[in-house]
């Protein structure tokens, strides 16, 4: 069993990974009811939470049914950081978690996400500052290191652990990488197999089948894998790689009839947590990935992205799962 302080998961969890406009609380449900063990919101800017803005205050919404679910908290300046976690800790997640990992150029170019891992004496100081500011674990998400000259996880990896993180993430490329090329995990085998770490060290990057998951697992000899990207538009890989992992053999694909069925079920929790109108123009960007590689399905794209009510939607997916009913995914 792997625990986070006192958050008690199983033996070798499957975490979903923190992804902008993606791991809201609808494709949460969906992954829960799927397999994931651990969750997180999308990451909170601690501006953001710190001005009130309603876009970073909505993101520290979670629900009984998600737990154990974590908040992940960005940002640059080290007092904020410190009071964000604080504010977010007044919702009652399980664990609070801070993203040193994220790339992109509106972040990483504003002194956060990523940008941390040129400035480990801050990250240092920004860690601590969120620790003393909870009282519940706190983890932390981030990559190998800025770039190729500059892979200095397995120091982070110490020192973040010496002030009391209870469990780190690590995405297997540089900053400067982006998403680009495969992710290599051989530096993150070196941190768990350091016998300074104790923490438990989940892997990130590049597993999208049971297979790669079983592989990876033994290989690197990580305690859970945590998955991003794959899981957009595929919730049950969580099941698929539990089942790969349990008996060795694969889970029939889904049908189209539970595709659809998922896909319903995440547009159902849309509307309930965003409302009818905004619950139904958010949920537009996930069809494309739920119906992937389908053969003339152009027209019905055409027709979910532009139907205004659940009815219509809901007659739509009937058409699909009736139309597409003989073809596995």
């Amino acid at each position: 069993m792997v625990k986070i302080g006192n958050i008690e998961l199983s033996e070798f969890p499957l975490l979903l990974a923190p992804m902008e406009d993606v791991s809201d609380p609808p494709f949460r449900a969906v992954c829960k009811e799927n397999g994931a063990d651990l969750m997180y919101t999308e990451f909170v800017s601690s501006e953001g939470l710190i001005r009130d803005a309603a876009k970073s205050v909505q993101k520290l919404d979670i629900f009984e049914y998600e737990r154990p679910v974590g908040i992940q908290l960005f940002g640059s300046d080290v007092e904020t950081m410190g009071s964000c976690a604080e504010i977010a800790s007044r919702v009652n997640p399980d664990l609070i978690d801070i993203n040193y990992g994220c790339p992109v150029k509106n972040v990483a170019c504003r002194g956060a996400g990523a940008a941390l891992l040129q400035d480990v004496p801050k990250m240092v100081k920004m860690t601590e500052s969120v620790i003393k500011s909870t009282h519940l674990p706190v983890t932390v998400k981030t990559r190998l290191g800025w770039d190729d000259n500059t892979k200095n996880i397995q120091e982070v990896a110490e020192r973040l652990q010496d002030i009391g993180i209870k469990a780190l993430s690590i995405h297997g490329r540089t900053r400067v990488q982006m998403y680009k090329g495969a992710a290599d995990w051989s530096l993150i085998a070196k941190v768990k197999e350091n016998p300074r770490i104790t923490i438990p060290i989940f892997g990130n990057g590049d597993i999208d089948t049971p297979e790669k998951a079983l592989e990876y697992k033994n290989t690197y000899g990580v305690d859970g894998i945590m998955i991003g990207r794959a899981t957009i538009g595929n919730p049950w890989i969580f099941n698929e790689i539990k089942h790969y992992l349990k008996t060795g053999e694969k889970l029939p694909p889904p049908t189209m009839e539970q595709r659809v069925d998922v896909c319903r079920r995440h547009l159902e929790f849309s509307i309930r947590w965003k409302g009818p109108v905004a619950g139904v123009f958010e949920m537009r960007r996930h069809y494309t990935n739920y119906f992937k590689g389908l053969e003339h399905f152009k027209p019905y794209r055409m027709r979910l992205v532009e139907a205004p009510t659940f009815d219509e939607l809901d007659s739509i997916l009937k058409e699909i799962s009736n139309d597409y009913s003989e073809m596995v995914c």
